[in-house]
């Protein structure tokens, strides 16, 4: 029987639809897709109480030193996990950066997690975190600087549920944080208006005073004030920031 062409491929179109429809379902977004970075908005019902991302893991009792080796510099970076400030010289017993993790503020009905950096030189910063239903950790806020939700600020990414190598993303917006010192006391070649950061790799052997990590992630951070690296070992959070690495790990008793 004699089949006009037009009908013909009409028919061809039929079976590639139904092709179609027996396909698998989509994959779920990975990396950051799917993500709204920066987040205008924070929502409670979106968060969960604890922070235990592999990657960044900030239980409340939780302590991280690190220490430096010892060599002329005088860098200083910010963001929510910076460098401490360096100087020439022998390292001496005390840490040139601790971490401590505690229970923060609620932020815009948010339960966060505070980690507080010490710095040999006495300065102390406190950020805060929560992380979303996903897994991923948001940065909502430091303290007596910036809080998502006010003035123009909104919470960035401090580290997606499964880092994927390329992706990258805000960690804050912070308008006209540059200008006024309120993020990063450095020269204004960077962002402007708040830290980026770009996963840079996965799988690289991090050997530090504490021990060598294999399971490891590697973040760019790049601030108004200059660029760092750092890397997050799973299950212990971050071993080395800058030049820090890290010495002693305590989890919560």
């Amino acid at each position: 029987m004699w089949i006009p062409a037009r009908s013909l491929l009409a028919a061809v179109a039929v079976l590639a639809l139904a092709g179609c429809g027996s396909a698998s379902a989509p994959s779920p977004p990975t990396g950051v897709d799917g993500l709204v970075i920066p987040t205008p908005t924070v929502a409670a019902d979106d968060f969960v109480a604890e922070v235990d991302n592999p990657w960044l893991p900030l239980a409340p009792g939780s302590r991280w030193e690190y220490d430096v080796p010892s060599a002329p510099t005088e860098s200083t970076t910010s963001g929510p996990t910076a460098s401490a400030p360096t100087t020439s010289g022998p390292t001496t017993s005390e840490p040139a950066l601790v971490l401590t993790a505690s229970v923060g503020p609620e932020i815009a009905g948010v339960r966060t997690v505070s980690l507080t950096r010490s710095a040999a030189d006495g300065t102390e910063v406190t950020d805060h975190f929560a992380q979303d239903r996903a897994g991923n950790v948001w940065w909502l806020g430091r303290a007596g600087e910036w809080t998502a939700g006010v003035d123009g600020a909104e919470a960035g990414l401090a580290m997606p549920a499964d880092p994927r190598v390329g992706d990258g993303f805000r960690m804050a917006l912070l308008p006209g944080a540059a200008a006024s010192g309120s993020v990063s006391d450095g020269p204004s070649d960077g962002p402007s208006d708040g830290p980026l950061a770009t996963v840079r790799g996965r799988g690289e052997v991090a050997r530090v005073p504490a021990g060598e990590y294999s399971d490891t992630v590697e973040i760019e951070v790049r601030t108004a004030a200059g660029v760092r690296t750092d890397v997050h070992a799973r299950g212990v959070g971050v071993v080395r920031t800058g030049r820090a690495g890290l010495v002693r790990f305590d989890e919560p008793r």
